[in-house]
């Protein structure tokens, strides 16, 4: 399967030490990024999302452990062997996950019930290839919502009008500021502004809680260096 364009740009651009001034359009920053660090061909990209209220230290390949909960959803995006199995650790307990198709991104979901149990895998492929845009990803957590919607505040524009439960969309923007409310039904969460986004950067937002107390958040999207 071929990698996403922009997902490649941003993987790329989050393994290297130049990354802010490539951002910032300095021309050093540009020419540094030809001789950068690259993933070993056939890599993948996986990171584990923890939709629930009690803080979990996960680790993914030969990542280091993260923290991840109410605060911080998700972990960055390991690069791991595509094709073969993988380990991953929860709690300090190591489990063998398996495997990915190489050139892919993924996020591995922790039942937050039952965190032994096996993790639901959601392909993060179908984004945009337009990197002058930044994309946005907005998954459905939320316990009881069969359909979720992602909308701007105030009764804005709808974003996402359904997102099936424990499934995900996403979309190019530019990169505006802008305020995003989430919901089920006639409950929506609080409003979140998204950040100022560059061109290529990935935003994530996850809709958890439940179907009557609906909880948006959001997170900017990285990557492991490489060589870790």
């Amino acid at each position: 399967m071929k990698m996403p364009l922009t997902l490649l740009a941003a993987a790329l651009l989050a393994c290297s030490p130049v990354a802010a001034n490539a951002q910032q359009g300095a021309p050093e920053g540009r020419l540094a990024q030809l001789y950068a660090a690259r993933p070993p061909a056939g890599s993948a990209f996986v990171r584990v999302l923890n939709p629930g209220a009690t803080v979990l230290k996960v680790a993914v390949g030969n990542g280091a452990d993260q923290s991840i909960g109410p605060a911080t959803r998700a972990t960055r995006y390991a690069i791991v062997e595509g094709g073969k199995p993988f380990p991953v650790r929860v709690a300090g307990k190591p489990r063998t996950q398996g495997q990915v198709a190489a050139g892919t991104f993924t996020t591995l979901v922790l039942d937050p019930a039952t965190p032994s149990r096996p993790l639901a895998v959601l392909a993060d492929g179908g984004g945009s290839s337009d990197a002058l845009k930044a994309e946005i990803r907005f998954y459905n957590l939320a316990t009881g919502c069969a359909q979720a919607r992602l909308a701007m505040a105030d009764k804005g524009a709808v974003v996402f009008p359904a997102v099936a439960a424990g499934a995900s969309s996403a979309r190019a923007i530019n990169p505006v500021k802008a305020r995003l409310v989430a919901g089920c039904g006639g409950k929506d969460s609080l409003p979140v502004a998204l950040p100022s986004l560059q061109p290529g950067d990935h935003y994530s937002l996850f809709l958890t809680g439940s179907a009557s107390a609906p909880v948006l958040q959001g997170q900017l999207s990285g990557t492991d260096p490489v060589g870790r």
